[in-house]
């Protein structure tokens, strides 16, 4: 009896969980209508999501905050009579399911996509189709190879995986006290997005004096880490840098805990791997986490970008929200003002990617959503190349050094 109601509930699960994916597609499939009852033009801008799959619960959050800045950018700042829309396909993480998905946009005319799925727009870039079929791919998770050498088409909005862990490795040697280099560690999936901060980031930290000691690799949603904790503890290290998501962070400090290792080693890690899910589900065992991040927090209101991305939340969600994948609509922010001020130049009639890229090439210290800034040059499609170091005290993400611009590591 027990065994059938939690099949049960299992099922209405899954049954509510298809209802709202297909109420936000028929929501963002809506036409634009005036308050006069006139149709508006439409923009349609692309996203390729791995909205199910081993990533979702980190995607999820960046698939909704890229739907919340698109009705926030057609309130706030208008385009005369156009409205832009979002339109959303799930990946699922499968890169047959995201070619297919990228030829349908293709094939409807969309001039600007949006996807952080690595596998996908690392074969995107590698095959040339972008510049075959002219469509622009933005990114809020750059990687290496996407922007060295630079790609006509594609464009970023933060430093690379690895050079905003080479912001954390200053301020590690900054404040190391010992006579000996600093052991770190890294624990990640294995998986191109997982060996990103390892691969340009380990060689940087060995340049300034640390020892990097044998990667440790995880799954996803790791259910235990006491094999890889131990040879750690083993192997020295000072530090252990995880590449992962806030599942993975949630476990590893726990096991920690339970093997005595909070106090021999500091735990670090890429802005993803911490927010609130992990801060909430480890309590104290967070305090002193350390991560960098290539954007502010909600907290720092004084930063331009900053308040409109506070405003948003409270507007759709009525709270702020911690987590950094929310951030994510920094792509969109940049997508939006490129598209804005192509149609003030070309009018709706002429607008197509070409436009919206030119648009994207002359972007100077543009102020996005999120309080970063926005620039792209010839030789650098990154967007931004600032990061700061961020840990977590009392519950709390603060600020544990200025920002400063990263190392740019490439190949």
């Amino acid at each position: 009896m027990k065994r059938s109601g939690v099949v049960e509930w299992r099922v209405i699960c899954a049954v509510l969980a298809t209802t709202l994916t297909l109420l936000l597609l028929l929501a963002a499939c809506a036409p634009a209508i005036t308050p006069s009852g006139q149709e508006q033009q439409v923009v349609e801008l692309g996203i390729l999501t791995p909205a199910t799959g081993p990533v979702s619960g980190s995607e999820q959050i960046g698939l909704t905050s890229h739907l919340d800045y698109v009705n926030y950018f057609n309130e706030m700042t208008p385009i005369p009579g156009v409205t832009i829309a979002a339109r959303w396909i799930d990946v699922d993480a499968q890169l047959s399911l995201g070619i297919s998905a990228y030829r349908r946009f293709v094939e409807r005319g969309v001039p600007l996509l949006s996807s952080n799925d690595l596998e996908l727009t690392e074969t995107l870039a590698a095959t040339g189709v972008l510049e075959k079929d002219t469509t622009i791919l933005i990114t809020s998770s750059t990687v290496e190879p996407l922007v060295y050498p630079v790609k006509p088409w594609i464009y970023g909005c933060a430093p690379t995986w690895g050079e905003d862990f080479a912001v954390l490795a200053d301020y590690i040697m900054e404040n190391w006290k010992e006579d000996r280099p600093p052991r770190l560690a890294f624990m990640i999936p294995d998986s191109g997005w997982g060996w990103e901060p390892e691969k340009t980031g380990s060689k940087y930290a060995q340049s300034i004096g640390m020892e990097i000691l044998p990667v440790e690799v995880i799954p996803w949603m790791p259910l235990d880490t006491t094999t890889q904790l131990l040879r750690l503890s083993k192997a020295g290290a000072d530090f252990v840098y995880i590449q992962a998501l806030q599942p993975a962070g949630i476990a590893i400090l726990k096991d920690a805990d339970r093997l005595g290792l909070m106090d021999k080693m500091q735990f670090c890690g890429c802005w993803a791997s911490t927010g609130a899910q992990m801060i909430e589900a480890t309590g104290d065992l967070s305090n002193g986490y350390l991560f960098p991040r290539d954007m502010p927090t909600p907290a720092e209101m004084e930063i331009p970008g900053v308040k409109s991305w506070v405003d948003m939340m409270m507007k759709y969600h009525g709270r702020v929200i911690w987590d950094a994948e929310y951030g994510a609509c920094k792509d969109f922010s940049t997508a939006c003002e490129a598209v804005r001020r192509a149609i003030a130049d070309v009018g709706y009639e002429n607008l197509d990617s070409i436009a919206i890229k030119r648009e994207l090439d002359n972007m100077k210290d543009f102020h996005a959503m999120t309080g970063i800034t926005i620039t792209y040059t010839p030789e650098d499609h990154r967007g931004s190349n600032k990061a700061g170091v961020y840990t977590i005290k009392d519950g709390k993400i603060v600020p544990a050094s200025a920002w400063r611009i990263a190392p740019m590591l490439t190949p």
